[in-house]
């Protein structure tokens, strides 16, 4: 519900109060006494899905559009008419549970802070995940996106455009693009002064092994599902007039941690990783106002004044057509790593099934330790080389296998894995000695084993 307060203009009290009675809206009046051109404030209550159409007969009975007018959410109306208001437009409602296009307009400008307030929270945001990143530290890369400030520049750029509000969406899309490449400068700069400190020694190859960094160095389709359904979320929070707090975490999830991303790849002098985050970055950019444009829209925001809604409408769906074959473009990329991570997978399963095969004919003397698969590649990580870990009895000498190895993995078939040539990719193996515990006929009978003996034969 909303209580609303409008300026009445002199000479139009009785076009605006029959309105409201033709409406059975309950309303007090008060008279005005400053000087000015007003007469009267009206207050009145009604359902938050009302406060639109009701602004617009006012303004059609010549409330005007430099009228006062203030909208409230009061915590209870009691009223008997209220009630059958709220019921009359339950049933007439069309839209759902959206709020009004005044109040949509003041809570996106709202959301878009401050130049330099949203400046100092990217940056800090982007140094924080930045951090996480490199500590391996999950909770350090949520703490980001708790104050990344990444959801108000979004909405304002997507209700500006439904709404043509020229200023509204110029100023999104200037948060937006200074946002994001402060982020990535405050990211690089930081990891380059923890990499020329000593405080992250680590090599190249080192830190894109960290697992929250690897994570986001092959991003895939469902990266592209997580932005687009950030945007669509922070559409509805924004158009429903609840909080969007949570929903800003959700965008910011797939804006932070690849931007951070880019930064240390920027730092460590990773080009490939560089490329791979910045296109994920600038996809889900995309995507998310893609998504909270097509929502708005949808959900039937239109400009206030009729004679523009066909200027609005035309410039919406040429934005949406850029915004789609731009996504569609870049989307190529994510679908390319997608099928990559589908058939390394597939490979990795064939080249462990084919060296545990190996290693059966061998069933007493040799035990499969580990099987690791290395990655190579430009911007698309494939599989370069083999690394298996065989044990082998500490008293005996360990039988060469690498050459066995590396032509069963190499005779796998190629055009199986289609982006995977199993014939490029090297095999290394190493041996690790292992001490056999010793079986019950060289301890004894179980009537005579010690109970130390005894737990070592069950091992």
């Amino acid at each position: 519900m909303r209580l609303v307060e409008v300026t009445v203009p002199a000479g139009k009290r009785q076009a605006v109060l029959s309105v409201l009675d033709d409406e059975e809206i309950d309303y007090v009046v008060t008279e005005e006494t400053s000087g000015r051109e007003y007469t009267a404030v009206v207050t009145f209550p009604v359902p938050k899905v009302a406060v639109e159409p009701v602004l617009d007969d006012l303004r059609d009975a010549g409330l005007g559009e430099n009228a006062f007018t203030i909208v409230l959410t009061p915590e209870t109306v009691v009223s008997r008419r209220f009630e059958q208001l709220q019921e009359k437009y339950d049933d007439e409602n069309d839209n759902g549970d959206r709020i009004a296009r005044e109040e949509l307009v003041a809570r996106a400008a709202d959301l878009a802070p401050n130049r330099w307030v949203y400046l100092v929270m990217t940056t800090v945001s982007a140094v924080v995940a930045t951090a996480g990143l490199l500590l391996d530290s999950a909770a350090v890369v949520v703490g980001s996106m708790v104050i990344a400030p990444l959801i108000g520049p979004a909405m304002a750029t997507s209700v500006g455009s439904v709404l043509a509000e020229r200023d509204l969406f110029v100023r999104g899309i200037k948060l937006q693009a200074v946002g994001g490449l402060l982020a990535v400068v405050a990211a690089g700069l930081f990891a380059l002064l923890l990499r020329t400190t000593g405080v992250v020694p680590l090599g190249p190859g080192e830190v894109l092994a960290i697992g929250e960094v690897e994570e986001r160095l092959d991003p895939g389709v469902l990266s592209l599902a997580v932005a687009l359904a950030a945007g669509v979320a922070g559409a509805f929070s924004l158009s429903s007039g609840v909080s969007s707090a949570l929903v800003g975490v959700m965008i910011a999830a797939a804006l932070v941690p690849p931007t951070a991303v880019v930064g240390i790849g920027i730092a460590w002098g990773e080009p490939a990783t560089v490329v791979g985050s910045g296109i994920l970055v600038l996809i889900n950019f995309l995507s998310v106002n893609l998504s909270a444009l097509v929502v708005l829209y949808l959900q039937g925001y239109r400009p206030e004044n009729w004679f523009r809604e066909d200027e609005a409408r035309t410039a919406t769906l040429r934005r949406i057509g850029t915004l789609v074959v731009a996504v569609a473009v870049l989307s190529l990329f994510l679908g390319g790593v997608s099928y990559t991570a589908v058939q390394t997978a597939a490979f990795e399963e064939d080249a462990r099934t084919t060296v545990e095969g190996e290693l059966a004919d061998y069933p007493d003397e040799l035990t499969l330790v580990s099987m690791d698969v290395e990655y190579g590649g430009e911007l698309v990580r494939r599989p370069a080389g083999v690394v298996v870990t065989v044990g082998y009895p500490a008293e005996t000498d360990p039988p060469s296998l690498r050459g066995d190895l590396a032509g069963a993995i190499h005779d796998l078939p190629a055009d199986r894995f289609g982006v995977v040539d199993p014939s490029t990719v090297t095999v290394e193996v190493r041996y690790v000695a292992v001490e056999r515990p010793p079986d019950a006929a060289e301890l004894g009978t179980p009537e005579t084993l010690t109970p130390t003996a005894r737990r070592a034969v069950a091992a």
